[in-house]
């Protein structure tokens, strides 16, 4: 597995609208990439994003940065959307798992 963390910050001045619009396009095209296994986002209450992709290997992470659509919109994300970003990307070094079902 090779996971990406996606964290960022919007501005205040962004069109929401086009931002919810690119953001759905976005996962859904993720979704139909090679090797996508997972996508969750989750809000903190002081405004920051997390955005936590899995991917079945690096090439997939790496197929999906190189795509072109993607690659459109994270410009514009850039121009129009974020304050601050980080990204963060690798494979875990460790991965503990637990499910009660699984008992």
């Amino acid at each position: 597995m090779y996971l990406v963390v996606f964290r960022n910050r919007k501005r205040a001045d962004i069109d929401a609208a086009a931002y919810a619009a690119d953001a759905q396009a976005m996962e859904d095209l993720a979704r139909a990439q090679p090797g996508f296994l997972s996508f969750k986002s989750y809000a903190a209450d002081d405004g920051e994003v997390i955005a936590l992709s899995e991917w079945a290997d690096e090439a997939a992470a790496l197929g999906w940065r190189r795509q072109a659509d993607h690659a459109a919109v994270q410009a514009r994300g850039r121009a129009d959307y974020y304050e601050s970003y980080t990204l963060l990307a690798g494979e875990p070094a460790r991965i503990h798992h637990f499910d009660r079902s699984e008992r």
